[in-house]
């Protein structure tokens, strides 16, 4: 089987089997149910906050399961295993990306369609929040699989992580709420920056453990 297969599978058995997909879908849950308390009541602004609550949410939720992307395998010597079968890092880094996409991804999906009725989200609406998810979360995994390629190994790796990732996610942010609220053109530009993380995220998070493994 191509070896980059075998990597994306043994990414996703591993968010699977050890519940690293839960943590970031209940975190993200648990954001949706506090909101209501935090604003207020008022259906009519918990509807309009909505796209931006959920899209926060689910920027904050792609940071938790970060430390464990790339430094257990850095530790264990797994990044080593794959050199000396002349894997390119930058192919492990995208299969690393497509692993944690899949493992993550499809769950905070279904997961939105409880938090759009938690936050009084309209119906007519929830399309386009999917829509925008779909295309932005792609982004959010490639970003993450290289940012824990950049902090693998360091002390304060959960902390520093956060410092790096998310001002990179914040075109994702503004990009998805505007296509989520309909705005004319945020779609595009969301799938613009999406696809340019995932095309660059690989060859830097590739340069990371390959200074990572030196």
């Amino acid at each position: 089987m191509n070896p980059w297969l075998l990597i994306v599978g043994r990414e996703v058995r591993r968010a699977w089997s050890s519940g690293g997909m839960l943590l970031p879908v209940a975190f993200f849950l648990l954001v949706a149910i506090l909101f209501p308390f935090g604003v207020g009541p008022d259906g009519r602004l918990l509807a309009r906050i909505a796209a931006g609550a959920i899209w926060a949410a689910a920027l904050l939720a792609a940071l938790l399961p970060v430390e464990r992307l790339v430094t257990p395998d850095l530790e264990s010597g797994v990044l080593d295993q794959f050199a000396t079968r002349r894997i390119a890092d930058g192919a492990i880094a995208a299969a690393k990306i497509a692993g944690h996409w899949i493992s993550f991804a499809p769950p905070l999906l279904a997961a939105s369609v409880v938090a759009s009725a938690l936050l009084h989200l309209p119906e007519a609406a929830l399309p386009a929040l999917l829509l925008s998810l779909a295309i932005g979360t792609p982004g959010l995994a490639a970003l993450g699989v290289a940012t824990a390629a950049l902090v693998a190994g360091l002390r304060g790796a959960g902390a520093l992580a956060g410092l790096v990732l998310l001002p990179f996610a914040v075109p994702l942010l503004i990009f998805g709420v505007g296509a989520a609220s309909g705005q004319p053109g945020a779609m595009k530009l969301l799938g613009a920056v999406s696809l340019l993380l995932v095309a660059g995220c690989p060859v830097a998070a590739g340069a990371a453990i390959r200074m990572g493994r030196s």
